[in-house]
């Protein structure tokens, strides 16, 4: 069955059309769904599993769960709950992310370095906050709750996002151990649909992309705007293990005319042969998964792949990567498959605002519009992705380098 994600997203917290009186277990319900889910992602993982940093882009994923729960204290709690006291005074600049409103924080690349507060302490804060801010749902008033809604959507989906950075964190983590433990030795690489032609025809036209209505979404995927579409093909299925393989037999890593300068010189530099997590193994390729090292399955969606491979891989196979906003309106039409829940796809978009894009005001503005430069937009969503936070306009990004995400693609072709 093909993976489609809703064009019409859940009515926001605030709808004028809740019951009177049932926003605040509306709030409450959503809050603790979203924070016990975090938690049971952390559940497996051990004190020390929770205390590493394997490289200067991920976090331990202790630090995921106490800076989500910064974020209820400083943005919620700290400014709407008249006389709310913090947890600890030094929490504020150890897990303060990248807000350069909110205050001084510590260095990113050394967050692997805070032994102290311990994972324990660290649960003791989420409970801490937990309970202050269920008791500010139940005793703040309707029209302070409609208010601070949209704020909690945010709190939600921020959370969530750091959900899927708490499996791709651990993931690389453990790929740097010898003994390539596993998080869960029950886990699957989900399956891949291969139904309906091998080309989805878009032919040329004007079309509306970007978020159009009330319901969530992150500023980034505003302003809805008009954009010129095709003609092009885009690819119904992704691009499959077995296909790179094919690529890399042909000497694709090694062939720089396939290859953006900047691109091969990473490749040079970190010398891959391979995507990111694969080994090779008695003249095997394997790859390490959630469940540990496994067999590379050449009929799954490849994995692990930056925007520079993904981009030699196309130019290779006589291709190219889709815009962004072709993938949308191919995602709209619902003809692709597996365009969620398995792989992010790389686009060749840069990451950069949409006409009239303003960031919004205060520090929150900080969460999207100041990274929108350098970096490539990804389309559809990851079999990490928490249930409930994929959409169609969603906008995700990283530099043209990174890999340790769950990210692959699908082609497109202009002849």
């Amino acid at each position: 069955m093909t993976k489609q994600a809703s064009a019409t997203a859940p009515a926001p917290l605030s709808s004028p059309s809740s019951a009177p009186g049932k926003l605040a277990q509306r709030l409450q319900d959503a809050f603790l769904a979203v924070r016990n889910e975090t938690e049971r992602r952390a559940a497996p993982l051990s004190p020390e599993d929770q205390q590493i940093q394997s490289m200067p882009d991920a976090s331990p994923a202790k630090w995921h769960r106490a800076h989500t729960t910064w974020f209820w204290e400083q943005f919620l709690l700290g400014e709407h709950c008249q006389g709310y006291q913090p947890f600890h005074p030094d929490f504020a600049f150890l897990f303060n992310s990248y807000y350069v409103s909110a205050g001084p924080r510590h260095a990113r690349n050394h967050r692997g370095d805070i032994t102290r507060p311990g994972a324990s302490e660290v649960g003791a804060y989420r409970r801490y906050v937990d309970a202050a801010v269920v008791k500010f749902f139940r005793e703040a008033g309707e029209d302070k709750l409609r208010a601070i809604a949209p704020l909690v959507e945010v709190g939600l989906n921020h959370e969530q996002q750091h959900q899927e950075l708490m499996f791709t964190d651990i993931l690389h983590a453990f790929a740097q151990n010898p003994v390539y433990p596993a998080y869960d030795p029950d886990w699957r690489f989900p399956s891949a649909t291969r139904t309906g032609d091998d080309w989805l025809i878009l032919n040329e036209g004007i079309h509306t992309v970007g978020h159009v209505d009330d319901s969530f979404h992150f500023d980034n995927e505003k302003p809805a705007h008009r954009a010129l579409v095709g003609p092009v093909k885009i690819a119904r299925n992704l691009v499959t293990n077995g296909e790179w393989l094919a690529f890399m037999r042909d000497g694709g890593y090694a062939n720089a005319t396939l290859w953006l300068m900047d691109g091969f010189a990473v490749v040079s530099k970190e010398d891959w042969q391979a995507p990111g997590h694969w080994r090779e193994v008695d003249g095997a390729w394997q790859v390490m998964t959630l469940a540990g090292l496994k067999p590379v399955d050449p009929d799954a969606p490849v994995c692990h792949v930056s925007y520079y491979e993904a981009d030699a891989f196309a130019r290779w196979a006589g291709k190219h990567l889709p815009t962004e906003m072709e993938w949308e309106v191919a995602a709209r039409a619902g003809q692709l498959n597996d365009a969620f829940g398995i792989v992010w796809q790389w686009t060749r978009s840069s990451y950069s605002p949409y006409p009239g894009y303003r960031a919004i005001e205060g520090a929150l503005g900080e969460y999207n519009g100041k990274f929108m430069v350098n970096q490539l937009v990804l389309r559809g969503s990851s079999l990490a992705t928490p249930e409930g936070h994929s959409r169609i306009t969603y906008r995700n990004f990283f530099y043209p380098h990174h890999r340790w995400q769950f990210t692959g693609l699908r082609l497109a072709d202009y002849n």
